[in-house]
């Protein structure tokens, strides 16, 4: 029997699933996945690069997911480690990056990451599709996104994987339609959703008439601002001015400052292995030579050199976990010796994360003013992604909203399975962004 499939091709995660008839209606399952890492519902957008000897002189040995970041780990050095490829979907300057001589472009590496999870799927993998939904979002993350472009780049990817019936929805309102399944009465409905690299809401009003849901799109709006830009906040004030940010260098008979560009592309971790190959980095070694503190930018150099660029991300992502539970978290990072420790206060990193926090609260009341709809009118809101977490995120949305009708849940699940029931209605191609 044929079945939908929801694709949720996420900034950090990826999370594929089923309608399952044989369980009831509107039963879902997730595609499970089994990797030298052992097996799991959802994989991380990345993947791993290695020469191999016994593939041949021209091959390549291709992991994703968690068996990525396992061969990236025990393979230091010789291995091309790539993750978060999302946030390059609607870049027009990104073009394509060079993977041991081989240029790969963003629809070569998401093509290559979905043959990977087909691999890993093995007999689980679903072969009487009736419809793919995949998920969008609201808006696309960069500083000038192309949405035209990074779905015209979903496309081809995706046609090259062999889907049928392609169809895109906004990730929130997927999100909203797999919540509202467990509605007992008619509801007005925010879903925000935090993403890695955007921040989205949908408003829908979600009816039930003879047993059956209804919903009708009210408004939508998005940023491209969530808990990658908190993991920059906190490598910018932690471990950037420790590796040269604000220091300076000679040039001639003036002392200039080095260009904070270099540091951009350190605290956007999922840029590493890229900026690891590009005549920028080649530049930044040139300026250790005529450096007042050539020791900074020597650690500079050493982490990018070294890939430290993941171990970093676990560090960081450790301690702003650890924040959302208390008010002050320890922030271990050996490669910075002991720099590289230090205690962080909740409140210091809530006063880095201001500017994110107002574009994220700004986005919320874009959907609120444009669909003139008023706080009491909203009957439930649901928040979605690990950035919910975040106590300063959830404030957002207690301080405007009666603390009970704020919910969260199925972080990792909920946008997959929306696209899945969605795809299972019949109705796609009416949900389609």
């Amino acid at each position: 029997m044929a079945r939908a499939l929801g694709l949720d091709f996420g900034t950090t995660n990826t999370v594929l699933a089923l309608t399952d008839p044989a369980s009831g209606a509107n039963a879902t399952r997730s595609v499970n996945f089994t990797s030298s890492a052992g097996t799991a519902d959802s994989m991380r957008t990345a993947l791993s690069f290695m020469k191999e000897a016994g593939l041949g002189a021209q091959a390549l040995k291709v992991e994703a997911g968690q068996a990525a970041i396992a061969m990236f780990i025990e393979n230091p050095g010789e291995c091309r480690f790539l993750q978060s490829i999302k946030t390059f979907a609607a870049s027009a300057a990104f073009q394509a990056t060079q993977v041991f001589a081989r240029r790969q472009s963003f629809e070569d590496l998401m093509e290559i990451f979905l043959r990977r999870l087909k691999a890993y799927a093995g007999d689980g993998w679903p072969g009487d599709l009736s419809s793919v939904v995949v998920g969008r979002p609201v808006q696309f993350a960069g500083s000038n996104p192309d949405e035209d472009l990074a779905l015209k780049r979903y496309q081809a990817a995706l046609e090259r994987s062999g889907f049928p019936d392609i169809h895109y929805v906004y990730e929130p309102v997927a999100a909203a339609y797999y919540f509202a399944q467990s509605l007992t009465q008619d509801a007005n409905v925010l879903v925000a959703d935090f993403g890695g690299g955007t921040t989205d809401y949908s408003l829908i009003r979600f009816e039930r008439q003879a047993g059956r849901l209804s919903a009708t799109p009210v408004g939508h709006s998005g940023v491209g601002v969530a808990g990658d830009h908190f993991d920059f906040r906190l490598i910018d004030n932690l471990v950037s001015p420790v590796i040269g940010k604000g220091s300076h260098f000679k040039s001639f008979d003036k002392i200039l400052e080095i260009p904070g560009g270099y540091y951009a592309n350190f605290g956007r971790w999922n840029q590493l292995s890229i900026f690891k190959t590009t005549r920028e980095f080649a530049d930044l070694q040139s300026l250790v030579r005529s450096a007042t503190e050539p020791e900074k930018l020597e650690l500079f150099v050493d982490l990018i050199e070294h890939d430290e660029g993941y171990p970093l991300y676990q560090a960081v992502s450790a301690t702003k976990m650890a924040l959302s539970a208390a008010d002050e978290a320890e922030f271990n990072f050996a490669p910075l010796g002991a720099a590289g420790r230090k205690t962080v206060r909740r409140a210091d990193f809530e006063r880095w994360i201001a500017p994110d926090l107002a574009r994220i609260e700004a986005a919320l009341d874009e959907v609120l003013d444009k669909t003139n709809t008023k706080a009491t009118e909203v009957d439930k809101v649901f928040l979605t992604g690990g950035t919910s977490f975040v106590p300063a995120v959830r404030r957002l949305f207690t301080d405007r909203f009666p603390a009970d009708r704020v919910e969260s849940g199925g972080e990792l699940l909920s946008i997959a399975h929306g696209l899945a029931l969605i795809g299972d209605s019949g109705e796609a191609a009416r949900w389609a962004a």
